[in-house]
């Protein structure tokens, strides 16, 4: 959604915010630069399913002079844990800014709503569009390619339900702890952490599935938006603390 031009700046990085893998930033050496800003979860499967992108335009266009920052902000136990923040970063190769909001510092001075949502910034640090939830990737691809007056690059969707145009379904409200029931979904979900950093294991609709760490699991995938059960199983040794939902083409 494209904001009024020239209305909103850029709010301010919290003079005590922790970045994972970058030195210190601060905002206004950011300017002369467009700059997406992303609140997103690692133990939230619609943030892992837009990191793909996140991570694709740092990569593209980075060189060009795009910042991209993903603003993280943990809304489980071992998603407020630095410590395991710092990990997830690691483990899924993540190059661009990485800032902790621990203390929904930031997340406050956007009055954000949402994970994720986006937020691109222009040159002069004024709000040019913002997004919340999946989708709508190929109107910021082209929006950052305006904004650092490139030649439209093509981008391809990751999944089915995120080209443009595609009618996905409505999926299940996330459900708290270990939910076993009926849903409607592309994908099911859960939230597991392990004990002790031993491996621990889930199953659900049958299958096992290893737990070796703290995250967001995919228990059961559909080629399409399907009516389904789901029967969960958590061992000992593992914590579920919800069972969430993506949605899938129709």
């Amino acid at each position: 959604m494209r904001a009024p031009p020239g209305k909103i700046s850029a709010p301010f990085f919290p003079a005590k915010a922790e970045w994972v893998n970058v030195a210190t930033l601060r905002l206004d050496q950011q300017v002369g630069r467009p700059v997406l800003i992303e609140f997103w979860d690692f133990c939230r499967a619609n943030s892992l399913r837009t990191l793909g992108y996140t991570r694709a335009w740092h990569e593209r266009h980075a060189a060009a002079g795009l910042r991209v920052i993903s603003v993280h902000a943990g809304a489980y136990p071992p998603s407020q844990d630095p410590a395991q923040v710092r990990a997830a970063v690691a483990r899924l190769g993540i190059e661009h800014a990485v800032l902790l909001d621990t203390e929904f510092e930031l997340w406050q001075e956007y009055d954000n709503e949402a994970w994720p949502a986006r937020y691109l910034f222009d040159r002069g640090l004024r709000l040019f569009s913002m997004h919340y939830g999946e989708g709508a990737y190929d109107e910021t691809q082209d929006e950052i390619c305006e904004l650092l007056g490139i030649a439209r690059e093509p981008l391809t969707p990751l999944r089915p339900e995120d080209a443009p145009g595609a009618q996905v379904g409505r999926p299940t409200p996330e459900q708290p702890g270990p939910w076993s029931g009926p849903y409607e979904a592309g994908a099911v979900w859960a939230v597991l952490e392990p004990a002790d950093a031993r491996t621990g294991a889930v199953r659900a609709n049958g299958r096992t599935i290893a737990v070796p760490h703290a995250g967001c699991y995919a228990l059961v995938e559909h080629e399409r938006h399907s009516a389904g059960v789901l029967e969960l199983e958590v061992g000992d040794g593992v914590t579920c603390y919800a069972v969430q939902f993506t949605p899938g083409v129709l």
